[in-house]
C-alpha cells in the first residue's frame, strides 16, 4: 500500500486486474466529474459489498454481482459471472423463491427497509456534531460508516430483485409482443406513477405559490443564485418563508446537487439549490404540471395495457400481468431509492465528515474542515480522538493535488485487456443479464443507422420528436440558466435536477440507460430522450439549434 492510496487494496491494477477480468466498465453515471478521496473510499468499499451482497441474498442465477476498482477518480467495474451451468441452475431455483417478496407485496418490503433506514438516519443526526466530544464524533463517524454498508445492502438486493423483474417482463414482452424497452407502447406500460422525489417537487412548487401570495416572487426571479438568500432575509416576509422552507428541508432536504459525492452543501445546511428549484416553478407558473401530465400518461397506460393484453395469449396473462406489476414498481424505487437512501446516506456522511473536518481544523492538523474529503477513514481514525502532533497537511495536499489533475482529463470508458474489443465486452454485458449495468449504469451501446444521417446516435430514453435551442449543462450551478422551451443536454441527470424538466423540450444526455433518471423522468413529462449518445456534451453548443428524434435515438444538429 502506498502512502496516498484512496482505496487501499481496489486501486486499479492493470498487471493484476486485467487477468482477473478482460473489461473493466466506468460508471460514468457517478463518477463523472472524478470523485474526491473520501467519497470514492465510501462507494467503491461499499457499493461493491452491496453489489455482491443483493446478488446472494436474490442468487441471481447468472451473476453474483460486481467487483470495484478506483483509479484516477473514477469507479470502474466487472460482473462476477457464473460461469458453471449447474451452478446456474441451482441458483435458478433458488431464486425464484428467493423473488417472491418482491411479486407478492413490494410495498410492504419497501416500506420496511424505508423506515429501517429512517430509524438509522435520526440515529445519526441526534449526534450535535458541534458540541460533541472527539469520541462522540468518531463514533457517529464509525456508525456512519455502518450506515453506509447497510444502505448499500438495502439499496442492491431491492434494485436487484425490482431491476430482474424488469428485465424478466420485457423479455416476456419481446417473445409475446415483439416489442423491448425502447418501444413506445413499452413506455406507456410504465408511465404516470408518483414516487418521493416528485412529492418533494410539489412542496417546492407550494413554495413557489406561496411565495407569490407573500410577495416575494419577484426576489427569487431576479436575485442571483449567490444573493438570493441574503435579499430574502432583507425582507421581513422572506424571512418568514425561509424559516417555513427551512421546515421543509429539515424533514426532505437531506440531498445535495449531485447524487454521488459529499463536496457540496446539503439542502439543510445551503437552501439556495432548493430555492433555485421555487424559481424554476415561477419561471413555469400555473399548476403543478406533473399532475396535469401524469392524469395523461395514466390514461396512455390503461390504453396500452388494454391493448397488449388482448394480444397476450390467455394461459399467459396470469404471468404476464404479475411481471408487468413488478415491473410498474421500477420508475418509482429508481426515484425513490435516490431520495432515502443514496441522497440521505451521502448527506450524512458530509455530515458526520465535517464535524470531525472542523475539530481537525481548530486543532491544526488540516487547514480547512473540508480538507477532510482528501482523508479516508484510517487517517480519519488516526487523529480524532487524540489529534494532539498530527499534522496531515501532506497527505491532503497530494490527492488535492491528484484530484485536480484527474478532474481535467476524461477517464476512459472502458479498460481493455489487450487483443479484446469492446464488442466481447458488452457481449459479456449481455450474456451476465445483470440488469443494473444493462438497465441503469452502462445500458445499450448505439447502433448507427447511416439512413437517418443524424449527428449522434444514442438510445430511446423516452420517445417523441422535438426541436429547440440547446442548453449544455456541465454542473448544476449552470441549472439556473434554463429557459423554458430549451432541449437539455448534460453528461447525465439527477433527482435534484428534476424541476427543471418541467422547462424542457427534450433531453440529450452523454450516458444513460432505460432505467436512468433522465429516461424516467423524461417519460413521466412526456418529452423525449435521447440517452447514451456518449459525445453530446463535446459536440453541442449552448445556443444551437437541435432536434431530438427519441422514437429513433438519435439528435440532430440544425445550427453548423
Amino acid at each position: 500500500m502506498k502512502t496516498y492510496d484512496v482505496v487501499p487494496g481496489l486501486e486499479f491494477d492493470e498487471k493484476v486486474d486485467l487477468e482477473k477480468s478482460p473489461a473493466w466498465f466506468l460508471d460514468a453515471t457517478h463518477s463523472v466529474p472524478p470523485w474526491t478521496p473520501m467519497f470514492g473510499w465510501f462507494w467503491v468499499n461499499f457499493c461493491r459489498h452491496g453489489m455482491q451482497y443483493g446478488a446472494e441474498k436474490l442468487s441471481l442465477p447468472t451473476v453474483k454481482g460486481w467487483d470495484w476498482r478506483f483509479k484516477d477518480g473514477g469507479g470502474y467495474l466487472t460482473l462476477i459471472l457464473v460461469t458453471d451451468e449447474k451452478e446456474r441452475k441451482e441458483r435458478e431455483v433458488k431464486f425464484k423463491r428467493a423473488i417472491r417478496p418482491f411479486i407478492d407485496d413490494y410495498d410492504k418490503l419497501w416500506g420496511g427497509y424505508v423506515n429501517e433506514m429512517l430509524d438509522h438516519y435520526g440515529r445519526l443526526k441526534s449526534c450535535d456534531i458541534d458540541t460533541a466530544g472527539n469520541g462522540e464524533l468518531l463514533a457517529n463517524f464509525e456508525d456512519t460508516i455502518n450506515v453506509c454498508r447497510r444502505m448499500w445492502e438495502i439499496h442492491m438486493y431491492m434494485m436487484y430483485g425490482v431491476y430482474t423483474g424488469f428485465i424478466l417482463f420485457e423479455n416476456t414482452c419481446k417473445d409475446t409482443l415483439g416489442i423491448d424497452d425502447t418501444h413506445p407502447t413499452f413506455h406507456d406500460l410504465l408511465r404516470g406513477f408518483d414516487n418521493k422525489v416528485f412529492e418533494v417537487d410539489r412542496e417546492l412548487w407550494r413554495f413557489s405559490k406561496k411565495a407569490g401570495e407573500m410577495g416575494i416572487a419577484d426576489i427569487i426571479l431576479n436575485s442571483k443564485s449567490e444573493d438570493v438568500l441574503s435579499e430574502l432575509g432583507r425582507n421581513d416576509a422572506g424571512s418568514k418563508w425561509l424559516e417555513e422552507l427551512q421546515v421543509l428541508l429539515d424533514e426532505d432536504g437531506w440531498r445535495m446537487q449531485r447524487m454521488a459525492e459529499i463536496n457540496l452543501p446539503t439542502w439543510v445546511e445551503d437552501p439556495t439549490s432548493a430555492i433555485a428549484s421555487v424559481k424554476f416553478f415561477l419561471k413555469q407558473g400555473g399548476d403543478f404540471d406533473l399532475d396535469a401530465e401524469r392524469e395523461k400518461q395514466v390514461q396512455k397506460r390503461d390504453e396500452a395495457t388494454k391493448e397488449v393484453l388482448a394480444k397476450v395469449p390467455e394461459d399467459q396473462k396470469g404471468w404476464f400481468t404479475t411481471l408487468l406489476g413488478l415491473a410498474q414498481k421500477t420508475g418509482i424505487f429508481s426515484e425513490e431509492h435516490n431520495h432515502y437512501l443514496d441522497l440521505y446516506t451521502h448527506a450524512l456522511m458530509r455530515r458526520s465528515c465535517l464535524g470531525i473536518g472542523k475539530r481537525l481544523a481548530k486543532a491544526d492538523v488540516i487547514d480547512d474542515p473540508e480538507d477532510i474529503f482528501f482523508l479516508i477513514p484510517d487517517e480519519v481514525r488516526a487523529s480524532t480522538l487524540v489529534p494532539d502532533g498530527f499534522n496531515l497537511r501532506h497527505i491532503v495536499d497530494k490527492r488535492r493535488e491528484d484530484w485536480k489533475g484527474w478532474c481535467k482529463k476524461e477517464n476512459p470508458p472502458a479498460i481493455l485487456k489487450e487483443g479484446f474489443t469492446m464488442d466481447e465486452a458488452m457481449g459479456v454485458l449481455v450474456q451476465s443479464n445483470d440488469p443494473i449495468a444493462l438497465k441503469v449504469v452502462v445500458g445499450s451501446m448505439p447502433v448507427p443507422k447511416p439512413e437517418l444521417n443524424a449527428d449522434l446516435y444514442g438510445i430511446c430514453g423516452s420517445g417523441g420528436t422535438s426541436e429547440g435551442i440547446a442548453r449544455v449543462v456541465m454542473e448544476e450551478t449552470q441549472l439556473d440558466e434554463i429557459q423554458e422551451g430549451e432541449i437539455l443536454v448534460a453528461v447525465s441527470t439527477s433527482p435534484s435536477w428534476t424541476p427543471i424538466f418541467g422547462l424542457l423540450n427534450g433531453v440529450v444526455v452523454d450516458r444513460g440507460a432505460s432505467l436512468s433518471h433522465s429516461a424516467i423522468v423524461s417519460r413521466e413529462y412526456g418529452i423525449p430522450c435521447v440517452i447514451n449518445v456518449f459525445e453530446g456534451t463535446a459536440k453541442i453548443k449552448t445556443g444551437q439549434r437541435i432536434k431530438v428524434d427519441g422514437d429513433n435515438g438519435v439528435v440532430y444538429i440544425l445550427d453548423k
